[in-house]
């Protein structure tokens, strides 16, 4: 795995609940959607790797599961976000957003920085 690939793999490890919470926020969906979901916006996840997340997020109280009939094959566990999902998907949307910033403006180049000046 090239440097980079890790770099935001870990990246993504930090934020993948928040994540999983914003694409609930929409509709229920199961979980093998859910990974399919987040390949669509470029974020890639090892196939299991939300499953554990999930039941994570549901012994929390964040989520809950419902089985629902398939057209094909076994049930699938429908995921769905809850009023206190709803609440930590906003406080962690806020605290995501501070640090984005914040890393942002560490990483931006500024006139005084790329000028070989120093700042205090």
């Amino acid at each position: 795995m090239s440097p980079s690939v890790e770099r935001r793999s870990l990246i993504l490890r930090g934020v993948l609940d928040l994540c999983l919470l914003s694409l609930l926020r929409e509709q229920p969906v199961y979980g093998y959607e859910l990974t399919e979901r987040l390949a669509e916006r470029d974020l890639l996840v090892a196939g299991g790797s939300s499953y554990p997340l999930l039941a994570r997020l549901e012994k929390a109280g964040l989520v809950e599961s419902e089985s629902r009939r398939s057209e094909s094959g076994p049930p699938r566990k429908y995921y769905s976000l809850t009023a206190l999902g709803q609440s930590a998907l906003e406080e962690g949307t806020s605290e995501w957003s501070s640090v984005a910033r914040s890393v942002t403006t560490l990483l931006t180049p500024t006139a005084e920085t790329t000028s070989g000046e120093e700042t205090a």
